[in-house]
């Protein structure tokens, strides 16, 4: 079994290396392998010289690298990495330092039980470690994951979650338009009309950035996730 890591990356060049040696110590469980695909956004500083290098200096990782000829959002990245994605099962991976791969093993525990189909990682829930940041931030958040849960008839708790792990030929199966960051909420409601879908939700641990420190989401990503919540939930 091979589970495909996707990266969407945009000016992530200060820590990309960072997070791709923290991937590649993970020991997946079941001796699953790892294919980790990135997709470098159009970024305007070093990000595709830092892959490149990083390839080059550690052959054995299993690296795929996609390039996009002007920058089209998050969401378009992603797009892209699912669509060349080989392994049994997909993941989300950003490229900063919010999200510890250490718990690719927590994702997978349903799965490799046999339980779930798609697993969200919840930073709402368990005991994990979480960075206190910003009140409205957390208010909106959870407001947009209960109006996600009215239309979609669920009972997550992070619908904004960055870790989802998708079975390959479910997330494949869906015919995906968001291009920024109404990925998340476009991609809940699609999946939750998936026949006889099993969706799983487990905690994990939240390492958040500041603006100053490289956070891109904003307030008109909100509104377009309303905005998405409701025509997806309605028309998904």
């Amino acid at each position: 079994m091979k589970l495909s890591i996707v990266i969407p990356a945009y000016n992530e060049g200060p820590t990309i290396h960072e997070i791709l040696n923290l991937i590649d110590a993970v020991q997946l469980v079941g001796g699953i392998e790892k294919e980790i695909i990135i997709v470098n956004d159009c970024s305007t500083d070093n990000t595709e010289a830092a892959v490149q290098r990083y390839m080059s200096e550690h052959p054995n990782v299993p690296i795929v690298y996609h390039a996009h000829a002007v920058n089209m959002g998050k969401g378009a990245a992603l797009h892209t990495g699912i669509r060349v994605a080989t392994g049994e099962y997909v993941v989300i991976q950003d490229a900063d330092l919010e999200y510890d791969p250490e718990e690719y093993n927590v994702l997978l525990k349903p799965v490799i039980k046999g339980f779930a189909d798609v697993v969200f990682g919840s930073r709402f829930m368990g005991g994990r470690p979480h960075r206190i940041l910003f009140f409205w931030h957390s208010i909106g958040n959870k407001w947009l994951t209960q109006l996600s849960n009215g239309f979609n008839n669920l009972n997550l708790t992070d619908m904004e979650t960055c870790y989802k792990l998708f079975r390959r030929d479910i997330i494949q199966g869906l015919k995906l338009e968001e291009k920024r960051f109404g990925f998340e909420p476009e991609v809940t409601a699609k999946v939750a009309r998936v026949k006889d879908v099993r969706i799983y939700e487990v905690g994990i641990s939240y390492y958040g950035r500041t603006y100053a420190e490289g956070k891109k989401i904003g307030w008109r990503d909100g509104v377009r996730a309303i905005y998405c919540i409701i025509k997806y939930g309605l028309f998904a």
